[in-house]
């Protein structure tokens, strides 16, 4: 119809194959109205000192093999009694010896304080990545609760709540994740139009 126009929607690459991220990542982008798709080639991880190292690296080999820009996502839990760790080894230590592996390490421990930590990066194919950090304090549960949520989230407390990530609604968790921190942060910029 003549006089009429149709809004675009903003749409941006997320490589990941974690479909819990994914899922997270369109609830929380949709309020910004960007729309999430998600791209199955993340690039080469790492292993670094720091998630953002680790997600800058990726997003460089994910933007080259997607031929447009991407977001990739590396998040870590760090636990302050363990000075820090499994911090960006968070994916391996979870894969091996899993939450209760966290839970045994922290049995003889006063302290159960720990952070999610989401670092996202930004990245155009010939660009340089752009970074956005998120974090979210809590503390490590004495036994896992709760089946929502993926990795850890069974056992992290976050402040001013009761509940685990993993006893959360999808709403729930990503009024107050770290994720949702740090994407918010990068739909504000994106929307910004200031991406160059």
């Amino acid at each position: 119809m003549p006089g009429s126009s149709k809004k675009v929607v903003p749409t941006v690459l997320l490589a990941t194959s974690n479909q819990g991220k994914l899922k997270e990542a369109r609830a929380i982008l949709a309020s910004f109205e960007i729309r999430v798709e998600q791209f199955n080639g993340k690039g080469i991880e790492v292993q670094a000192d720091t998630n953002s190292e680790v997600a800058a690296h990726a997003s460089r080999g994910a933007a080259k093999a997607a031929g447009r820009p991407v977001l990739v996502e590396d998040a870590g839990l760090f636990v302050e009694s363990l000075k820090g760790f499994p911090g960006p080894y968070s994916a391996y230590v979870f894969k091996t010896i899993g939450s209760a592996g966290i839970i045994t390490l922290l049995a003889r421990v006063t302290s159960r304080r720990a952070s999610f930590v989401s670092s996202l990066a930004y990245c155009e194919p010939d660009g340089d990545p752009v970074l956005f950090e998120g974090e979210a304090k809590g503390t490590i549960a004495r036994r896992p609760r709760g089946t929502k949520g993926f990795g850890f989230d069974p056992i992290f407390v976050p402040d001013r709540g009761t509940k685990t990530f993993g006893e959360l609604s999808l709403r729930e968790k990503c009024a107050v994740s770290h994720r949702a921190r740090a994407l918010a942060k990068f739909a504000k910029w994106y929307l910004s139009g200031d991406t160059r």
